[in-house]
């Protein structure tokens, strides 16, 4: 019986997909619930399982292509067993390029065009695949052709020493072109939303980290033996956070039209890096939130983000959000707000300074703190009165057990 392969429903907001590497190929077994190709929506990455046991019999949709939901993709047929699949997989494997990956014709407009793993050993490679005579059928690029430019790109700097050697196929200067991801595309779309809309402004401070580094440095051994994740700083930043918000309700709020939305509730949002982009996952009810319930979400989160598991519901909404470009040896920046909220906290680089304590100038672990708000609704004094008690707080840790 043959079964096709379609774009299941996709999530609320999402009208499209880009397609990424097919993980089998024609001729291939494939397992039920196996994962035949993952899908990138301007939010998350789907994965696409196969419904049933059988044989990949036809691939519709190549690598790369732009889909909808219920788009037929591919076709299993699963009156096939693992044994039968094999010899096809096997002659298949032996002449790849006899076999195109959509069951499409092809024609001379595909000229030029790079096959999958031409397209990655280029992007391994910095080879710029449209200076390339493809040898494949009808001009296309085959891989074997992106690893001979590679070769003479090698030998580039060297005959470009000489002057009297022939021009290298791809020249001696490489520009690459390749399609913004869906969540780059996002991204952008948003940081341009965020600074139209929004009359953004930024406040600045600073916050003598040692309190929090002796706290932390006191009982990390035993918080991860009794939890089983390590003691960050962020915890403490999710806490002083959470305070400061409870003081000044409007920062943790946002507009809605000609409305201003008080949010009864603290879903902080934590930027984190990953292999497709900034994500932004939401600790939803952070104030109910232990330090070791913090931890171990923004630890799951960013095993989640690098393995491309985040689910659309742990991207959206968030009343609040704070990010840390002192990861990267930030010293100071101004962050965006991320719509709808309103404000945004940035954190920065520890680093020890001379400052004045009582009279007497003394070493201590410096970092700088940026607040950016929405003047339409936050004025300037809650702005800096909420930084300075992030800043409190962090400075005297025991506030944030007693709520002061």
């Amino acid at each position: 019986m043959i079964i096709d392969v379609t774009v299941p429903m996709l999530p609320e907001s999402v009208t499209e997909a880009t397609l990424m590497t097919w993980n089998k190929k024609v001729g291939d077994f494939v397992q039920r619930d196996e994962n035949l190709i993952d899908l990138e929506t301007d939010k998350v990455v789907l994965e696409l399982p196969a419904q049933q046991a059988g044989k990949l019999v036809e691939i519709i949709e190549a690598d790369g292509a732009t889909v909808t939901a219920g788009q037929l993709l591919a076709k299993i047929d699963t009156s096939a067993t693992a044994e039968a699949a094999a010899p096809a997989a096997a002659a298949q494997d032996a002449a790849p390029a006899a076999t195109p990956v959509s069951a499409a014709p092809v024609n001379q407009s595909q000229a030029g065009v790079a096959m999958p793993a031409a397209a990655k050993l280029a992007a391994e490679k910095g080879v710029n695949t449209a200076t390339i005579q493809g040898s494949g059928r009808d001009g296309r690029v085959l891989k074997e052709d992106v690893a001979a430019a590679a070769s003479a790109l090698a030998a580039a700097p060297t005959m470009a020493t000489t002057k009297a050697a022939a021009p290298v196929t791809a020249g001696d200067r490489i520009e690459q072109r390749v399609p913004m991801s869906r969540l780059r595309s996002r991204v952008a779309e948003r940081l341009l939303q965020s600074q139209h809309e929004n009359a953004i402004l930024t406040t600045f401070n600073e916050v003598n980290m040692k309190p929090v580094m002796d706290l932390r440095n006191r009982y990390k051994e035993q918080f991860q033996k009794e939890y089983g994740v390590k003691l960050g700083f962020m915890s403490f930043f999710v806490k002083a956070a959470v305070a400061a918000l409870k003081k000044y309700p409007v920062v943790n709020a946002s507009i809605d039209g000609t409305d201003v939305v008080y949010h009864g509730y603290f879903d902080i949002g934590i930027a984190i890096g990953s292999p497709r982009g900034l994500v932004v996952p939401i600790l939803r009810d952070a104030d109910q939130m232990s330090i070791a319930d913090i931890e171990q979400a923004i630890h799951d989160y960013a095993v989640k983000a690098k393995d491309g598991k985040l689910a659309l519901e742990d991207l959206t909404g968030g009343t609040f959000s704070i990010t840390n470009g002192g990861t990267f040896g930030s010293m100071m920046s101004t962050p965006i707000i991320n719509p709808p909220q309103s404000a945004i906290l940035g954190m920065h680089a520890t680093k020890e300074r001379a400052v004045v304590e009582n009279g007497q100038v003394v070493v201590r672990p410096m970092m700088y703190l940026a607040l950016s708000y929405d003047h339409r609704l936050i004025d300037g004094r809650e702005a800096v009165l909420t930084l300075v008690a992030i800043k409190d707080a962090l400075e005297d840790p025991a506030r944030l057990l007693l709520e002061l």
